[in-house]
């Protein structure tokens, strides 16, 4: 199973990567993978440390939102 999780963009650096935050967690990925360039504020899809699409920030908010209900969630 492949898991991409939604990130905001914070920075932007000169190596083709970014800082990116997601549920308070902070990281740096490669920008290599992205068919198109990001600009900070952007929401992208990431997936084992490389960025791999755009979000727009509703779906982005729609799809951390039930992350956060997953998490949430009484084990069975």
């Amino acid at each position: 199973m492949c898991l991409a999780i939604p990130f905001k963009v914070l920075e932007l650096h000169d190596d083709n990567t970014a800082t990116v935050e997601t549920m308070g967690v902070k990281r740096r990925v490669s920008l290599e993978l992205m068919p198109e360039p990001v600009k900070e504020g952007e929401y992208v899809l990431v997936h084992v440390g490389f960025a791999i699409q755009k979000l727009d920030e509703e779906e982005a908010k729609k799809t951390l939102e039930l992350f956060k209900q997953a998490l949430d969630a009484e084990p069975f």
